[in-house]
C-alpha cells in the first residue's frame, strides 16, 4: 500500500503562485509515475501534470508554461509549482501514484482557490 498526502493548497489572488506538495509513504518501491489531477464540482477529474521515474514530464495544455511538476525520490515527495494562477485553476488538486503493475493510489486532495 501507498499513502499519499497533499498539502499547500489555499486561497491566492489571480496572478499569484502556490506550490503543492505530495508526500508518499508505505511501500513506495516500483512507483513508475506520479501525477497531479484536479477536479471542479460537476466536472470530471482531469490530468494536470505527470512525471515518470526517469524525470520525463507531461502537462495539460491549459497549464503548460505556468505549472512545473517535480519529484524528489529520496524524500518521496512530488511537487507542483503553480504560477500565474487564474480563477479557472480553482479546483481540488489530487496526487496520484501508479506502479509499474498499473496499481494506482490517490491522495485526499487539497483545495486551491484563485480569487480576489
Amino acid at each position: 500500500q501507498v499513502q499519499l498526502v497533499e498539502s499547500g493548497g489555499g486561497l491566492v489572488q489571480p496572478g499569484g503562485s502556490l506550490r503543492l506538495s505530495c508526500s508518499a509513504s508505505g511501500y513506495t518501491f516500483s512507483i513508475a509515475l506520479m501525477s497531479w489531477y484536479r477536479q471542479v464540482p460537476g466536472k470530471e477529474r482531469e490530468l494536470v501534470a505527470g512525471i515518470s521515474s526517469d524525470g520525463g514530464t507531461n502537462y495539460a495544455d491549459s497549464v503548460k508554461g505556468r505549472f512545473t511538476i517535480s519529484r524528489d525520490n529520496d524524500k518521496k515527495m512530488t511537487y507542483l509549482q503553480m504560477n500565474s494562477l487564474t480563477p479557472e485553476d480553482t479546483a481540488v488538486y489530487y496526487c496520484k501514484a501508479r506502479r509499474w503493475s498499473g496499481t494506482e493510489y490517490w491522495g485526499q486532495g487539497t483545495l486551491v482557490t484563485v480569487s480576489e
